[in-house]
C-alpha cells in the first residue's frame, strides 16, 4: 500500500469518525430537547415552591433542559447549576430512577450522578463550570456571552420567579449593586462571559453538586468573593 493510499484511508476513516460523532451528538441533543419529564414532577416542585403556577413550572423545566444541553455541548464537562429552582426540579427528576437512567443513557451516553457539595473540592473547576454554563446558555438564546443585553432563561429563573434563597443575576453590572437589599449577592453575566478563571462559582454550600462517578467535580463554596459566580450545583 502506497503512502498516498495510506494517508487517504486514514483521512477517510477520520472524517467518518467525525461525522459519526456529530450524528450521535445531534441525536442526543434532539432527545434532550424533546424529552417529556415524568408525570408528577411539577406537583412535587410546587410542594417546595407553592407560589409557582403551572406555567412557571414549565419555565423551570425549560431552564433545566437548557442546563442539560449546556452539559452535552460542553463535551460532557463540568457545568455549574445557576438556578436553585431548576436544581430542585432536577432533584425530583433524579428520584424517578428508571426515567432518569433512561434519560441519561440516551441524552449523555452515561449516567449523570449526584454528589453533595460538601464532598467537592474548592477551586477553579467550579469557576470553569459556571463559565461554561453561561456561555452555552447564552449561545442557546443567541446572546453574546461577553456583552449580554439580557439573561438566558436558566440564569433569570430564580429572580423572575421570586425563589427564596435563589441566585440573582443581571446581564450587565454597570452601576448595579453587587448585593441586594436582603443581603443576597447579585452576580454579573458580563463577568461570566470572560475568562473562566475570572469567575466565582458556588453558593455557601447550601445547594448540591452533581457529577459523574469517573471524575471529581468542584463547586466553589464561597463564590461571593469573586463577585461573578453563583449557583451551587454542577454536572460532569
Amino acid at each position: 500500500m502506497t503512502p498516498i493510499l495510506i494517508a487517504t484511508c486514514g483521512l477517510t476513516a477520520g472524517l467518518s469518525a467525525l461525522l459519526w460523532q456529530r450524528q450521535i451528538r445531534s441525536r442526543r441533543e434532539s432527545y434532550i430537547r424533546t424529552y417529556t419529564l415524568p408525570i408528577g414532577l411539577f406537583e412535587k416542585l410546587r410542594e417546595s415552591h407553592p407560589h409557582l403556577s403551572l406555567k412557571d413550572c414549565q419555565l423551570v423545566a425549560q431552564g433545566l433542559r437548557q442546563f442539560f444541553l449546556a452539559h452535552l455541548k460542553s463535551g460532557r464537562k463540568f457545568v455549574s447549576m445557576p438556578s436553585q429552582v431548576a436544581d430542585d426540579l432536577w432533584h425530583e427528576f433524579i428520584l424517578h430512577t428508571k426515567n432518569y437512567q433512561q434519560f441519561c443513557r440516551h441524552g449523555f451516553g452515561r449516567f449523570l450522578h449526584h454528589t453533595p457539595a460538601i464532598v467537592l473540592s474548592k477551586g477553579q473547576q467550579g469557576n470553569a463550570g459556571i463559565h461554561r454554563c453561561w456561555v452555552y446558555a447564552c449561545h442557546e438564546e443567541n446572546i453574546n456571552p461577553r456583552q449580554p443585553t439580557r439573561l438566558p432563561l436558566l440564569f433569570a429563573l430564580d429572580s423572575k420567579l421570586n425563589v427564596p434563597n435563589g441566585f440573582a443575576y443581571v446581564a450587565d453590572c454597570s452601576g448595579v449593586k453587587r448585593q441586594g437589599d436582603d443581603g443576597a449577592l447579585i452576580y454579573c453575566g458580563a463577568d461570566l462571559g470572560g475568562s473562566a478563571a475570572g469567575c466565582g462559582g458556588g453558593s455557601d454550600g447550601g445547594a448540591d453538586s452533581h457529577s459523574s462517578s469517573d471524575s471529581g467535580c468542584g463547586g466553589d463554596g464561597d463564590g461571593g468573593d469573586g463577585g461573578c459566580g453563583g449557583g451551587g450545583c454542577g454536572g460532569d
